[in-house]
């Protein structure tokens, strides 16, 4: 069963992407920049199957790439390979669940290092997400079929396990936390989109019965807050640049939610670097602190600071190299800064 990770007291620590194309590069920067919680980037400009969901989807029953999309397979019977899945997450054989290089190559370069850190951090791609930009011969989400959300919750669940088996069996990392990356979350509540709570709990629950170590959720967009925070995840990843002032509306949820152990990873750097380079690090900081303003009248700053993590916005896609240091760098220098200000 997953479990909250040990108190990050405002240490800094990165999102998904990086526009890095070399993954011993990618690493060689987050492990100089983020020594005491870092994380494995994803690296979508090496190529389709290192994006979002294509890197994840190696074992979905029924996979079909074309055009550079993905599709399920729903003109033959999957019935097969489908049952595999789910006798494989109740045996909890995640071992055919691998990712392998050409999927996440700076993951499985992170593997041939000794990290050592407190936490190591990872990604995978979140079931919602996953399912909304899958389709099937009708071009309909395979979400919106129940009996294939279920296998690709299950699924997920059996990647997640063996990306923490392997995170904490080869890097000598002492916890793990793997975030769930849902931008598709933002759907709750929407009557365009729509997407059903249950099952997105029914999901949650699937994956958190078998992970054992941390377990999060990353949403850079604004959702229904109060339901994600009743999932309990060991952290709950925001964009707080632009979402703090909807996401601090549940301040007093946001406060139990800390108190009971739970993480938020204050996305306050702008992932964009145009964006970016119409801050300063100064003028970030200022806005962290009126953040951590805010919510004093709910909980300690004490309490704040032991429960927080400062991260950038979302993965770091619109920056080159250079860009994205600079972006990472902040994000550490305002650790930094509260870290010395609550010593």
């Amino acid at each position: 069963m997953a479990k909250m990770i040990p108190a990050p007291h405002s240490r800094a620590t990165g999102v998904g992407a990086l526009p890095h194309t070399d993954p011993a590069q990618a690493n060689a920067d987050v492990l100089s920049i983020f020594p005491e919680f870092p994380y494995i980037p994803t690296l979508p400009d090496r190529g389709l199957l290192e994006s979002i969901v294509f890197n994840d989807s190696e074992q979905l029953p029924g996979r079909i790439i074309r055009e550079d999309r993905l599709f399920f397979d729903s003109t033959t019977d999957q019935s097969a390979a489908m049952e595999q899945v789910y006798m494989d997450y109740v045996e909890g054989n995640y071992a055919g669940y691998a990712l392998h290089a050409e999927y996440a190559s700076a993951f499985s370069e992170m593997m041939t290092r000794h990290v050592g850190a407190p936490v190591l951090k990872c990604q995978v791609t979140g079931p919602v997400t996953f399912g909304m930009q899958v389709v099937d011969a009708e071009k309909r989400p395979i979400y919106y079929d129940a009996q294939l959300a279920d296998v690709l919750s299950k699924m997920i669940a059996l990647k997640a396990r063996w990306c923490e088996v392997a995170m904490r069996e080869k890097t000598g990392a002492r916890e793990t936390l793997v975030v769930l990356n849902e931008p598709y979350l933002a759907s709750l509540g929407s009557s365009v989109v729509p997407v059903d709570q249950e099952t997105v709990r029914a999901g949650w629950n699937d994956i958190a019965s078998l992970v054992e170590g941390g377990l999060g959720i990353h949403c850079c967009s604004n959702t229904d807050w109060e339901f994600l925070i009743s999932l309990n995840p060991a952290v709950l990843s925001i964009d707080a640049y632009t979402t703090a002032k909807e996401f601090l509306l549940y301040a007093d949820s946001v406060a139990r939610y800390m108190e009971r152990g739970g993480v938020v990873a204050w996305g306050i750097v702008p992932a964009e670097y145009k964006v970016f380079a119409t801050e300063t690090v100064d003028s970030l900081y200022e806005r962290y602190l009126a953040i951590r303003k805010q919510l004093s009248f709910r909980v300690t700053e004490q309490l704040f600071d032991a429960q927080s993590l400062v991260t950038p916005s979302c993965g770091i896609r619109f920056a080159d190299r250079n860009g994205s240091l600079a972006i990472m760098r902040a994000a550490a220098e305002i650790s930094r800064r509260i870290r010395a200000k609550s010593s």
